[in-house]
Formats: C-alpha cells, sequence, structure tokens
C-alpha cells in the first residue's frame, strides 16, 4: 500500500479488505530495506507496533471503528514524547531519555487508533533547516539521496516521502514541516499558534514552536488535524478556539478568492525553477476562481526571541553536558546567553502585537500564497563541505516559511512542480488565524486540479522490490 493516502487505505481497512496488521508489517519491511540508505528513522517500535496493529484489528472487526486513523501506521519526530520510548531530539544529550509519559499530541493519535511505528530523525535539537546535523545520521531526500530533506523535520519527510509510514508529526519552528514537505514532494501543514498542543513536546522557541502533519495529500492532513487539534488546559501555549470540520470543508465549492501574492522578499532571488512553477501555480489559482493582488508583507527578521528561547531551556544541559552537543548546535544555542531578561519580554510583547496587526492584511484578501523555499533541495555535500556556510544557506530555505511562524497563521506547502533534475517544488498558501479549514478547502481544490502529488520517487519501488535484510 505504499503511495496509497490515508483516506485510501481507511476504507479499506473499515470495509475489512484489509488488516492493519498486514498494513504495519508491510512498514516495518520497508523501514527494515530502506532506512539504512535514508536514515529517517531513529527507534523503531516494531513490537509494540504489531501489538497497537492486532489490537485495531480486532476492533475493526467486532464493529468498533473508531475513525479515519484507526489502524494507520505513523511515525512521530523523536521530539516528541513517548512513555516508555526514548526521545533523543537527534542528540547524544538526550541520547538515552526516556520519558514516563506520552505527548498530549500521542495520547489523541492513540485514543484515534493509530499504531505509531516509531521515532523519526531530525536536525539536532530542531535548531536547524537542513537536518544534516544529527547524532543518528544525516537524513537523505528520497528523490535524489546526494540532497537534503530539508528540516529540521527531515526525517519525518523521508519516511512519509518513501512509504515508511502513511504519515508523520513534525514541528515547525521556522519552517520545519513546510519546508521539508516541499522537498520530499509533500503536504505539511503548520496549524495556528496554540491549535495544537505542544505539551510532552521538547522545544526550541516555545512561542515559536508548532505541532503538525506531514502527509502524500491535503485530505490526510486533514484528517490528522482533526484527530489532534483542540484545546489543552495543561498546556499554556493551548488555546481554547473551536476546532471546525476540516474534512468536510474540503468538499465545500471554493468561493471567489482574493490571492495576496507578496512579491518583496517572497518571491525575491528565486531558482528559476521556483519561478517557473510559481507562475503556474497562481495561473492553476486564478482558473480556480482566484483574483491575485500583490501586497507587501511586514518584515520580520529579528531573531532575538527563538536564539533567547533556545538558550533559556538548554541551559541546564549546557551546564552538566555541554560536551555532548554538536559544535555547530552549541554554537547556536550558546549565541542566546547574552539576552537580558528584559529583552526577552520585549521581544514577546512585540511578537504578540505582530501576530495581532497581521489580521489586517486579510481585510483585503483571503489568502496568502509564496514558494515554499527560494531553491530547491540543495546537495548535503554543498552544506556539510562548508561548516561557515551552513547557517545562512539554512536561513535562505527557511526565508518564506518564518514569517508565518511569527504571525503564527495557519500555513499549508503543497507539491507545485519538480526541477528538470528531478527535485520537488513546493507552494505555500497561509490564511488567518484558525482559518485551517479554509487553507485546506484551497490546498486541497488546488491538488486535486493538478497532477504532482501522485509522483512517487524512484526509490520505493527500486529499493522496497530489493530482498529484506
Amino acid at each position: 500500500m505504499a503511495g496509497a493516502s490515508i483516506q485510501q487505505i481507511s476504507e479499506l481497512l473499515r470495509a475489512k479488505k484489509l488488516s492493519p496488521v498486514e498494513l504495519t508489517n508491510d512498514c516495518l519491511n520497508r523501514i527494515d530495506k530502506l532506512n539504512s540508505a535514508l536514515h529517517a528513522f531513529i527507534t523503531v517500535t516494531a513490537k509494540s507496533a504489531v501489538l497497537q496493529a492486532h489490537q485495531a484489528e480486532e476492533e475493526i472487526q467486532r464493529g468498533n471503528w473508531r475513525g479515519p486513523l484507526h489502524g494507520i501506521p505513523l511515525g512521530l519526530k523523536d521530539l516528541v514524547d513517548t512513555a516508555g520510548v526514548r526521545t533523543t531530539a537527534a542528540s547524544a544529550v538526550f541520547k538515552d531519555r526516556v520519558p514516563a509519559a506520552d505527548a498530549e499530541v500521542v495520547r489523541r493519535l492513540r485514543a484515534a487508533g493509530a499504531v505509531i511505528l516509531g521515532k523519526q530523525n531530525l536536525h539536532e535539537c530542531a535548531y536547524g533547516g537542513s537536518s544534516v546535523i544529527s547524532n543518528f545520521g544525516v537524513s537523505c531526500n528520497p528523490w535524489n539521496t546526494a540532497h537534503i530533506t530539508g528540516g529540521s523535520s527531515g526525517g519525518s519527510a523521508a519516511a512519509v516521502a518513501a512509504g515508511l509510514c502513511c504519515a508523520a508529526i513534525g514541528s515547525d519552528t521556522s519552517g520545519s514541516i513546510r519546508e521539508p514537505a516541499a522537498f520530499c514532494s509533500l503536504v505539511g501543514l503548520k496549524p495556528t499558534y496554540g491549535r495544537i498542543s505542544l505539551r510532552g513536546v521538547i522545544p526550541l522557541s516555545p512561542s515559536l514552536d508548532h505541532l503538525g502533519p506531514l502527509t502524500r495529500t491535503v485530505a490526510d492532513a486533514a484528517i490528522i488535524l482533526q484527530a489532534i487539534a483542540g484545546f489543552d488546559a495543561t498546556d499554556s501555549s493551548s488555546a481554547n478556539v473551536t476546532v471546525s470540520d476540516y474534512v468536510a470543508a474540503l468538499d465545500q465549492p471554493l468561493k471567489p478568492l482574493r490571492i495576496g501574492v507578496p512579491r518583496k522578499l517572497f518571491f525575491e532571488e528565486l531558482d528559476s525553477e521556483v519561478t517557473s512553477s510559481m507562475n503556474c501555480a497562481l495561473s492553476a489559482l486564478e482558473h480556480l476562481g482566484g483574483e491575485v493582488r500583490e501586497l507587501e508583507l511586514p518584515e520580520t527578521g529579528d531573531r532575538t526571541l527563538q536564539t533567547a528561547e533556545a538558550y533559556a531551556y538548554h541551559a541546564q544541559f549546557l551546564a552538566r553536558s555541554r560536551g555532548l552537543y554538536s559544535e555547530e548546535t552549541l554554537r547556536r544555542i550558546e549565541a542566546g546567553a547574552g539576552i537580558s531578561a528584559a529583552d526577552l519580554e520585549q521581544k514577546r510583547k512585540e511578537l504578540n502585537q505582530a501576530r495581532h496587526e497581521i489580521e489586517q492584511i486579510f481585510e483585503t484578501v483571503d489568502i496568502l500564497v509564496t514558494p515554499t523555499t527560494p531553491v530547491p533541495a540543495p546537495k548535503i555535500s554543498d552544506l556539510t563541505g562548508d561548516p561557515e556556510a551552513l547557517r545562512p544557506r539554512e536561513l535562505l530555505l527557511l526565508r518564506n516559511t518564518r514569517p508565518f511562524n511569527v504571525w503564527g497563521l495557519p500555513a499549508i506547502s503543497v507539491p507545485c512542480g519538480f526541477t528538470a533534475a528531478g527535485l520537488p517544488i513546493g507552494l505555500q498558501i497561509a490564511g488567518p488565524h484558525w482559518q485551517e479549514a479554509r487553507v485546506l478547502q484551497v490546498a486541497h481544490a488546488y491538488e486535486q486540479a493538478t497532477k504532482w502529488h501522485k509522483r512517487e520517487p524512484e526509490i520505493m519501488e527500486r529499493q522496497a522490490s530489493s530482498p529484506a535484510r
């Protein structure tokens, strides 16, 4: 069933035409064959996954179907806590860290009947946009393993793109779901800040962190969001805002759209093939009833808040385990050491103000559209060969996604093309706070009007046909 959507698989499971155990074993076999080439998973929980699959099968056979995630094998970025299973953040600092309780998002997935396959690789401590720094190997792009997956949810993206799981949960502080989605031809959704509980997640910057799904289709992203969205009274970042019916919204007729296109910054210095794909994508949206309106968005370049919050969390671990961080991650974390509490408080006030003021943009447009990234996925060797250039290159890759973390707006990346060399290109669609349904609806309409999401990387067939180790 590699390459099939959750929506398709779920119908087969509910009709008892497919076994959750068979599906889970297929994923585990693919992990066995492909993970050594991709470094997508850090920890594979095969035994418990099979037990969960048997439980799902028994429940479905008895007619106790929990919903579209029942019996569906998923992966988790390895900074999401899992009770009794190590959660490492891809760092030697946390290599033996075993949480006592599940993160809230995991609890909700289990309640929906999902099967948890294991924990997925990432850029160390989520502090980077390439996933080339990890204590567990560099995540490789299934479309071309010489290229990066993006980061920091790189292992999750690689796993979904290569069919090692049906979907994954990633985190996004500057674009860490959407950038890997773009580079791996996936759908990556960052909901509104506060929509999904962050309890039980190793933070990078709590004021900017978001959780969300990486999936093969927009409908699958809606299905997962439906299961994990909602208020968590134990999480100070969680907002008590009504959760829409995201899946039902996909089938609603698309109303005429005012499409905001911010040329300044977001469309500057684009790779020529990204420019071409974006022009085609905007034309497709116009054919769907959209009216393009050019506008300017506020500047969001200051990174003081993220730097300070990252240091604040890691200070306790630096005091006793400084030598366990990679040199580059250590440099990034320690950059926040000199920021005062007063400056940090001021930056948080400025963040809240920015999130309030961005709402004015949606008085004149309904959605915002940009390229997800200015360039396609670079080669791994281009980033690892020059350590001094790594961070500037990552900041370029995250340039178009990071502002939406600052504003806390829901934003999604969907496939919108490929380069001549076969590397994926992503389209970013964003909307007002709490309007995930609108963002998903537009993304779904675009997806259905195009063919990009139907392609699969060659590694899926080439490697999956080889004998298991």
